[in-house]
């Protein structure tokens, strides 16, 4: 059997698979389970393994390269439109044959253990801060009933309840104080497992040399350049600066026809957490460079842009656009291998 590419449709505990010959004509086809189709891949001659980059595709991927596969993730939505007719396992697998044949897919690269890692510890963490927001809206609400208001902001929110419970004044029931007991105490929990989480991520920053020349860009973060390392398998798969910001989901929506061209909001197609911290990231940027022209410190020129822009369009355009020009900034620090040196602003001539 001529086997040169071997497709296969992932699952939990049922594995289909195609087999191709050179011609792309299937010439075989199999339905595993999880043993089976490990012995499987050991057992077959080197060859180019297909799959969609879902879960677990990443593990299967790194266990077929180590028995001398070539591995080719391909992204789920662009293997879609591939499947002809109904949506079955055997269909599925069909499909990615289609669609590595077209060559015009990029693929996603296999990541490393400590990759995904890395990423484990960011889904944890915004799962307990998705949880601690969640306990303070509760108390709000719940205060709220008595005619207790809690402070704006999350710390300031938490640092007033226990006062509020220890108050034999407030208007807050007996059975409820003890209640609310609970979910502070809960909130504490989470942010002291937040708080170890953070120091984890802060030794890995100390001793990986990308994660230390990312955070010589003004707005990364320990947190944002962590998340950047685990996130992104392989920065030189981006040609340009552009194509990474595009990735991201940071670059215009493109509706265009004939010779008309019309560019509308961002795409919002890329990775929603990242997209997030670098957001996050501009935000705090333009408002160190509005303090700092308050102040009339100097600025850089990456300050005096953003400041431009958001005198121009106004303040969310502003950080959008800022975090463009982050995410452009980390792929030419991250391919160049240097760190990124904050360049005075030109001053205007009086």
């Amino acid at each position: 059997m001529d086997a040169t590419t071997i497709a296969v449709d992932l699952a939990k505990n049922v594995f289909e698979v195609a087999v191709g010959n050179g011609t792309w004509r299937i010439v075989a086809r199999h339905r595993f389970t999880r043993p089976q189709f490990e012995r499987f891949l050991r057992a077959q001659p080197p060859a180019h393994v297909v799959m969609e980059a879902c879960g677990t595709a990443h593990f299967w991927g790194r266990l077929a390269q180590a028995v001398g596969h070539r591995v080719t993730l391909l992204p789920a939505q662009y293997v879609r439109p591939y499947v002809r007719r109904n949506k079955t396992d055997r269909t599925d697998a069909e499909a990615l044959l289609e669609a590595v044949r077209s060559g015009q897919i990029p693929a996603v690269t296999v990541k490393t253990v400590v990759q995904q890692e890395l990423q484990a510890l960011h889904r944890v963490r915004e799962q307990w801060k998705a949880t601690r927001t969640a306990r303070i809206n509760v108390l709000r609400g719940l205060f709220r009933e008595h005619g207790v208001l809690l402070p704006a902001g999350a710390e300031r929110a938490v640092a007033a309840v226990p006062g509020l419970l220890e108050a034999h004044d407030a208007p807050i029931p007996d059975r409820l104080r003890q209640t609310a007991a609970l979910l502070y105490e809960e909130i504490r929990d989470v942010e002291a497992r937040m708080k170890h989480l953070e120091q984890t991520l802060g030794r890995v920053a100390d001793t990986d040399a990308v994660v230390q020349r990312l955070l010589t860009i003004p707005g990364i973060g320990v947190i944002t350049a962590t998340a950047l390392v685990a996130t992104v398998g392989h920065i030189h798969a981006f040609r340009r600066a552009r194509y990474f910001a595009s990735w991201l989901g940071l670059t215009p929506r493109e509706d265009s026809t004939g010779g008309r061209r019309r560019l509308g909001a961002i795409t919002k197609q890329g990775d929603v957490y990242l997209r997030c911290l670098l957001t996050h990231g501009a935000r705090a940027v333009l408002l160190a460079a509005r303090r700092a022209a308050h102040a009339n410190k100097p600025l850089t020129r990456v300050q005096q842009w953003a400041l431009t822009v958001e005198h121009r369009r106004g303040h969310n355009p502003a950080t959008i656009a800022l975090a463009n020009k982050l995410a452009r900034i980390v792929w030419a620090v991250w391919t160049r291998d240097a760190d990124f040196v904050a360049t005075p602003a030109v001053m205007s001539a009086a």
